[in-house]
This record gives structure tokens, C-alpha cells and sequence, in this order.
């Protein structure tokens, strides 16, 4: 499948938040979106991630931009994970990897020797007028919030 390219618009899509609301990215036009894919909730990697973008969420919204997690779990899990952790942005569930797949982060995966499809834990910034702006794939935690807040910051030339 064709990956998105930095400069593209971002094609649309809607999928069920945790509280069972279907949210569509259009609806956010206007607003900068921090989108981010991960592999599974309550996993150590994923909570540590979900909680960074927690207590990144106030800045982000002050500079105008909506932060939106996604991954295969069903609606019931991300409900869960979020409340635990008490996450103030909606996570998306996308069982069928559909929008991943768009995103180019469904991928062959290796674990012990073990072969397996799943999302390579990615994020991606999407501009005001729907457009993707910057890419992080294969992301590791370390500094990964602060490097999504300076590209943030720089497109709104603070």
C-alpha cells in the first residue's frame, strides 16, 4: 500500500473513540493534529508513551493542536486504558489496521525470532489544513515528547 508522504494531504477516516463516539480527523481541521500509533494498551511501552502525551496534552492545546492515540485494541480496552490513566485525548480503535495500513505502520514484525504483523509505534504531525507536516516512525520514548513539541512550536513560529 502507498504511504503517506510529508506535504500530502492526509486522507480522511473515522473510527470509534473509547467512550464509542466516532471520531473523524477531519473534524479537527483547524487545529494542528499530533496523531500517534502504538502497539497495545497497558503495555509498559505504550502506558509510558499514553502518559507522556498526557502530560503533554495542556502545552500542545495551548498551542492549538489535538493529540489523538491509535491501535488495534477494541473500543472496551481503550476505555479502560484510558480511564487508568486518566488520558484527555481520544484513543482510537482500529481493529482492522485499516487507517495503520494507510499510515504504512501495520509491518512484519520480529520478537525472540518470532515473525508477526503489528504497528510499528510511530507519530505523525498533521497540519491546520489536514496536510502531514513531520514523521517519526520507529519511535523510541526517550526525547520523543520534546522533539514533537519543537516541531509543534516551530510551526507556530513560537
Amino acid at each position: 500500500m502507498h504511504e503517506l508522504t510529508v506535504g500530502q494531504p492526509v486522507p480522511d477516516f473515522t473510527l470509534t473513540a473509547a467512550n464509542g463516539e466516532s471520531v473523524t480527523l477531519s473534524e479537527f481541521r483547524g487545529r494542528h493534529v499530533v496523531l500517534y500509533f502504538y502497539p497495545r494498551n497497558m503495555t509498559p511501552t505504550c502506558t509510558e508513551q499514553a502518559c507522556q502525551f498526557r502530560d503533554y496534552s495542556g502545552e500542545l492545546g495551548n498551542m492549538n493542536t489535538a493529540v489523538i492515540g491509535i491501535s488495534p485494541d477494541p473500543v472496551r480496552s481503550h476505555h479502560k486504558f484510558a480511564a487508568k490513566y486518566e488520558l484527555p485525548f481520544p484513543l482510537l480503535s482500529d481493529p482492522d489496521h485499516q487507517v495503520a495500513e494507510q499510515f504504512g505502520v501495520w509491518a512484519l514484525k520480529k520478537l525472540y525470532g518470532r515473525e508477526y504483523m503489528g504497528i510499528v509505534r510511530s507519530t505523525f504531525l498533521i497540519d491546520k489544513q489536514g496536510r502531514l507536516v513531520r514523521e517519526w516512525r520507529k519511535v523510541r520514548m526517550k526525547g520523543h515528547l520534546e522533539e514533537v513539541e519543537q516541531a509543534v512550536r516551530a510551526m507556530e513560529g513560537n
